[in-house]
């Protein structure tokens, strides 16, 4: 086995992880809270249980960072970012930033204390819940691009 399918094997891994988890909290755990809680209490429940995924959706997101440059370096794929039919590479980076940047930059500069100060608990876990949504189909176009490939 060579570099490039042990870095593509660790890719798709990391990405299982990361967006597998994505869509579980999109897919069940939202409309759970929404459905067992009340809603002033929607978002105080949510941030318990995000606590605990925050720390591996980070390490996945990393690792999918990290192996997907490397495979790019080592298989000197750049030129894919100028073809057009390579749009799911674009899709992918744009993707992996979005998330690297709520994980990293926008949930610990404060994303939470916010949330909780608006005074809006129902409406901020349904925003919250719409931007899930968002993420979690561009994440499965691009995956789906990406495996059909051209």
């Amino acid at each position: 086995m060579d570099g490039i399918t042990i870095a593509r094997a660790i890719h798709v891994l990391a990405v299982l992880l990361w967006i597998g988890g994505v869509a579980f909290v999109t897919l069940v755990l939202m409309p759970s809270i929404r459905r067992g809680s009340p809603p002033d209490q929607w978002l105080a429940t949510f941030h318990r249980f995000e606590e605990r995924f925050a720390g591996q959706a980070r390490l996945w997101v990393l690792i999918a960072g990290a192996s997907g440059l490397w495979m790019i370096d080592r298989g000197q794929m750049w030129s894919r970012f100028a073809d057009p039919h390579f749009w799911w590479m674009h899709a992918m980076l744009a993707v992996w930033t979005i998330f690297a940047a709520m994980l990293f930059l926008i949930e610990p500069l404060g994303l939470h204390q916010r949330l909780k100060r608006s005074g809006r608990p129902a409406i901020e876990f349904r925003r919250m819940e719409w931007m899930h949504r968002i993420l979690l189909l561009l994440a499965a176009i691009t995956m789906l691009g990406a495996v059909a490939g051209r």
